[in-house]
């Protein structure tokens, strides 16, 4: 059975779904690339209560990683990616050709930014500590501020972007 809840954050509201007791998704209300027939199930507050205090350990710097049953539900090569975004230690970024790499092909970086853009586990898995080979931010489902925000947060924002903002 498929369930939901929301949860207010810094970035704002984020809606998160489960099923069977782990967690699909957890997504922002402007969410790109949310897939449109994601069925939410009946709300169910009291059923995300982990969840909820791991989001806001993690906002208030008390949390690194999370530990919270996941599902998300993909393809084989998009299952893989994620994987290897778990991987990716709280305070450090990685470029797709880097993931790409470590999947076993550098020609692969484009697939990895499609897999990564369809990450249904906002911040939970962290997509958003994948940046250009140039250590630029790019795309991010849900906005490049919020990308600079949680990097920021981490202490990982790339230099190149920290020049551009003049935060250096």
């Amino acid at each position: 059975m498929t369930i939901h809840s929301y949860h207010e954050s810094p970035l704002g509201t984020l809606t998160l779904v489960a099923e069977g007791g782990a967690l699909t998704g957890v997504y922002f209300n402007d969410h790109a690339r949310r897939p449109l027939k994601v069925p939410l199930g009946e709300r169910d507050d009291d059923a995300f209560d982990a969840v909820k205090q791991q989001l806001d350990e993690y906002f208030a710097g008390m949390r690194t990683s999370f530990d919270v049953p996941l599902a998300p539900v993909g393809d084989t090569f998009q299952r893989r990616v994620w994987n290897e975004l778990l991987r990716i230690p709280y305070g450090e970024t990685r470029s797709y050709g880097a993931i790409a790499q470590l999947l076993g092909d550098k020609r692969l970086a484009r697939a990895v930014g499609s897999a990564n853009g369809r990450n249904p586990l906002a911040i939970i898995v962290p997509c958003h500590r994948v940046i250009g080979s140039d250590g630029s931010l790019t795309g991010y489902a849900g906005g490049l501020d919020r990308k600079r925000e949680l990097l920021s947060r981490e202490g990982s924002l790339p230099q190149k972007q920290m020049v551009l903002e003049g935060l250096v």
